[in-house]
C-alpha cells in the first residue's frame, strides 16, 4: 500500500514553490487600463482646480489693487490674446521662439553629450574643466548676452551662442552625474562580454547612466529656454523677428500690462508644453524600463 505521507523536505519545497508562485503572480499582475474617470480625477482635475484657484485670486486682487497699469483684469489679458490671434501674430510669436529654442537645444545636446562623457571618463579633463562646468552652470544666462552681441552682432547666431552657453554645462554635468552612479559591476560585466571602448559606452555606460542624463537634459532645456528669453528681451532687433521675449520687451516699452501678462503666460505655456510632450514621457519611460514606475 502506497504511503501518502510527505516528508518535511517535500513540505518545505512545496511551501517555497507556493511563495515563488505568489511572488511571480504579484510581479506579473497588471492593473489594466485606467478608466476615464480615474484619468480625469488623477491627472486632469488637479491642474484645472489649480488654474481655477489662480483665476479666483486674480479676480479678488484686481479690484483691491484698482490700478490696471499694475494689475490688468483677466478680461483685458483675454482681449490681448484675442487681438493677437485675430491679427495672425500669436502663433508667429510662439514659433519664432520655439524654433530657436529647440534648434539651440539640439546643438547643445550634440556638444554637451560627448563633453560629459569625456569629463566623466578622463580624470585629467575632469580635474581641468569639471569645476569650470559647474561654475558655468551657476552663472546667470543673461550675463552672456552682452559679450555675445559684441562678438556676433544682433543676429540669430548670437541667440544660439547664448543658448549653448546656458545649456551645455547642464547637459554635460547631468551625464557626468549619471555615469558616476553606474555600478562598477555593470562595467566589469560589459568588459567581460567584450563591450569595451565605444561599444562599451554605447551598450553599457549610456543606458546605465540614463536617469542622470535625462535629468540633465531636462535641466538643459530649462536653461535653454531661459537663456533664449534673456537674449530676446535684451537684444531685441526688428530683423530678428518678434519672439516671446521681444513681445515682453515691447509690452514693457509701451507700458501695456495686459500684453506683459500675455507674454508671460505664453512663455509659461511653452515651457510646460515642452516638458509634458517631450521630457515627462521620456522620464517615465526611463523609470518604467527600470521597474521604478508601474504602467497604468
Amino acid at each position: 500500500m502506497a504511503s501518502t505521507e510527505t516528508t518535511p523536505v517535500q513540505d518545505a519545497g512545496a511551501g517555497n514553490g507556493s511563495v515563488e508562485a505568489g511572488l511571480d503572480a504579484l510581479e506579473t499582475a497588471t492593473t489594466g487600463r485606467p478608466t476615464f474617470r480615474q484619468t480625469f480625477v488623477n491627472k486632469i482635475l488637479p491642474p484645472i482646480i489649480a488654474l481655477g484657484v489662480v483665476l479666483a485670486v486674480w479676480f479678488i486682487l484686481y479690484p483691491i489693487v484698482d490700478d490696471p497699469s499694475k494689475l490688468p483684469s483677466p478680461g483685458a489679458v483675454g482681449s490681448a490674446f484675442k487681438e493677437a490671434w485675430l491679427a495672425g501674430d500669436l502663433l508667429g510669436y510662439i514659433w519664432t521662439s520655439v524654433s530657436r529654442g529647440l534648434l539651440g537645444f539640439f546643438f547643445a545636446l550634440l556638444i554637451g553629450t560627448p563633453l560629459g562623457l569625456l569629463v566623466a571618463r578622463v580624470k585629467f579633463i575632469r580635474a581641468a574643466i569639471g569645476p569650470i562646468l559647474s561654475g558655468l552652470q551657476s552663472l546667470p544666462s543673461v550675463a552672456w548676452v552682452p559679450p555675445a552681441v559684441i562678438w556676433l552682432g544682433l543676429n540669430n547666431s548670437m541667440m544660439y551662442a547664448v543658448i549653448l552657453l546656458g545649456a551645455v554645462p547642464s547637459i554635460a554635468n547631468g551625464l557626468v552625474s549619471g555615469v558616476d552612479q553606474v555600478p562598477p559591476l555593470f562595467l566589469r560585466a560589459g568588459r567581460t562580454m567584450g563591450a569595451t571602448g565605444l561599444k562599451g559606452i554605447w551598450h553599457v555606460t549610456l543606458p546605465a547612466a540614463l536617469p542622470g542624463y535625462v535629468a540633465g537634459l531636462k535641466q538643459g532645456w530649462a536653461f535653454s529656454w531661459r537663456s533664449l528669453m534673456a537674449a530676446e528681451i535684451i537684444a531685441s532687433f526688428p530683423d530678428l523677428g518678434v519672439g516671446l521675449g521681444q513681445l515682453l520687451e515691447n509690452a514693457r516699452t509701451a507700458s501695456d500690462m495686459a500684453m506683459v501678462f500675455e507674454a508671460i503666460l505664453l512663455i509659461l505655456f511653452v515651457g510646460i508644453a515642452i516638458d509634458l510632450l517631450i521630457f515627462s514621457p521620456l522620464e517615465r519611460w526611463v523609470l518604467r524600463s527600470r521597474g521604478l514606475l508601474v504602467k497604468g
